[in-house]
Formats: C-alpha cells, sequence, structure tokens
C-alpha cells in the first residue's frame, strides 16, 4: 500500500486533537508563566516554549508539509476558546510560529526526527515572537540588557521546553506502539540527535 504525500482527513483530525489537548495545555500554563513574573529577571521566559510545542510534536507525529502551521493555529484558536475570549494576537502569534516550525522542517523535507531540528524549530519559534512583542507594544519600556535577557531566555525556552519535551513527549507517546500506523512510513534512521 502505498502512503499519500499529502495531509490527509486522518492527518488532519489527528493534528486537530493534539492541537485541543494543547490549547487546553496553553491555557493553564498561562497561570505558571504569570506566578513567575514577580520574581524578576524574566524567569517566567523560561517557561514560554510550551506556547510553541504544539507545532512540534504534530510534526513528529506526522511528518508532513502544513502540520505545524495547522497545530499551531489550532492550538492558539483553541486557547481562545478555552480562555473565553477571542484574541487576535494569540492567533497571530500560533500563525507565525507555525509558519517558522514549517520552514526548518521544510529544509529537512519533512523526514527528519532529529533533536536538533526540533530544537532549532523550538528556536524559531522563540525568534519569530520578537517583532510581534515589539508591534503590540510589549518591549518599549525595556532597556536593551533587559531585553536581551528576556529573549535569551525565551530562546533558550524554545530549544529546550518546545524542542527537548517535544521530542521527549514523541518518544513516549511513540514507545507505547499507537504510532505504528500514523504519518510518515519512512524508518526512524533520522531519529535522535
Amino acid at each position: 500500500m502505498t502512503k499519500r504525500k499529502g495531509l490527509t482527513l486522518t492527518d488532519v483530525l489527528i493534528t486537530v486533537v493534539i492541537a485541543l489537548v494543547f490549547a487546553v495545555i496553553y491555557s493553564l500554563w498561562d497561570g505558571i508563566y504569570t506566578i513567575l513574573q514577580p520574581f524578576g529577571l524574566h524567569l517566567n521566559e523560561l517557561v514560554y516554549g510550551m506556547w510553541f510545542i504544539a507545532a512540534i510534536v504534530a510534526y513528529l507525529i506526522i511528518r508532513k508539509p502544513g502540520v505545524a502551521l495547522i497545530a499551531e493555529f489550532a492550538a492558539a484558536s483553541g486557547e481562545t476558546i478555552v480562555l473565553l475570549q477571542f484574541d487576535i494576537s494569540l492567533i497571530m502569534y500560533g500563525l507565525l510560529q507555525g509558519l517558522v516550525c514549517e520552514l526548518i522542517f521544510l529544509i529537512f523535507k519533512y523526514k527528519s526526527t532529529h533533536l536538533m531540528v526540533v530544537v532549532m524549530a523550538g528556536i524559531a519559534a522563540a525568534l519569530i515572537t520578537l517583532p510581534l512583542d515589539w508591534y503590540y507594544g510589549y518591549l518599549g519600556h525595556l532597556e536593551s540588557w533587559n531585553l536581551i535577557l528576556m529573549f535569551s531566555l525565551r530562546i533558550l525556552s524554545g530549544a529546550v521546553v518546545a524542542g527537548w519535551l517535544g521530542h521527549v513527549l514523541y518518544r513516549a507517546v511513540k514507545e507505547t506502539g499507537v504510532l505504528k500506523f500514523i504519518g510518515s512510513s519512512s524508518s526512524d534512521s533520522t531519529e535522535g540527535l
């Protein structure tokens, strides 16, 4: 049986289910982010990477073009539903984070499950938040050193929380055997570092 290269309805449904799970996690994660804000020195940025993880986990499971974008968009949209308030900025963040993750996965032809690939995707997602934060006016009051610290911690979080943790979650799910008939049929010879 030949696997279809494009997205199937099953791929989209699995991606949306993954996104909805992360939409709930995202809305709960906001509490952790908020709790860390008063401690200063942008410690809350160390957990920011959680908001990039849906694209990474969905990509690792499906490994097809468009999955990361759909996952982040659906997770961001779902978060607005869970929070019971429509927020176009959340959706814009989700779209751009999913798009830059797609670009990283495209470079590797949607075949690699290497840890370094998903770490790069997490870093790219963190970097794309800078222009959006600037546009929405979140950065104008920060000194240069403070801005550098904030984004250094956010990039670290993108690498560790989104990239590394996303990879750990994928490996844990894969070990259960439930991914046998899902996603890419290519071997995992590209898996690892």
